[in-house]
């Protein structure tokens, strides 16, 4: 594990995971001033899952790749891409923002499940399909963690895209995935066909009719 020495912390009400890229709005003066210091001497920052005022142990490193504009009053909206999870071991409230020093959370080695890969696109792919988006095989293909793929668009709440962050190894986090989508794709099939039902008809033929 390496060691991350008083890196600037941004607690926010999403998980990021390594190698996704999530648009950030910054406008709050000690966020401004927190970006400005990452951009000039090209370090990351640390984004944690902060929610009902609770503040979560582990988060994913964030480096920024692209500043999408720039506002006249310091605004500024910019793209920031997750490198590597952490843990806080130390946190500290001397600047205008905090910082912390934090340990990295090194990825075990181990020999992938291709099986449970498979099985976990597929239920993946019907899920999209489910919801009415395009599905793109290539989405799948030449990524270094399957999970951190799906994960974002996986209909999870925030709670549970921490537990998977939190996850220790890739084989864990497909199975976990793979029993999430299996209780999910049902509810979410019954809900697209009662919605369809609902358009077609704009009533069920097996309702009662209305009483004058």
């Amino acid at each position: 594990m390496g060691r991350l020495h008083r890196m600037p912390l941004f607690p926010l009400g999403l998980v990021l995971y390594p190698g996704e890229q999530t648009p950030l709005h910054i406008f709050e003066p000690r966020y401004k001033e927190m970006v400005g210091r990452c951009m000039e001497q090209d370090e990351p920052f640390g984004i944690v899952l902060f929610e009902e005022d609770e503040m979560a142990d582990i988060g994913c490193t964030a480096r920024i790749v692209r500043i999408v504009e720039q506002y006249e009053d310091g605004r500024m909206d910019i793209v920031v891409e997750g490198e590597q999870r952490f843990r806080i071991l130390d946190l500290y409230e001397n600047e205008s923002y905090l910082t912390v020093d934090g340990e990295t959370i090194d990825e075990p080695e181990e020999t992938p499940q291709r099986n449970l890969q498979q099985r976990l696109i597929t239920q993946h792919m019907r899920l999209l399909e489910l919801a009415g988006r395009t599905v793109r095989p290539s989405l799948y293909q030449d990524v270094d963690t399957l999970s951190y793929v799906i994960a974002p668009n996986a209909g999870l709440s925030s709670e549970q895209k921490q537990d998977v962050l939190e996850i220790l190894t890739e084989n864990q986090r497909v199975a976990y995935l793979v029993d999430h989508l299996e209780a999910l794709i049902p509810r979410v099939r019954k809900m697209e066909d009662l919605r369809r039902r609902i358009q077609s008809n704009g009533h069920f033929k097996d309702f009662p009719p209305e009483v004058e």
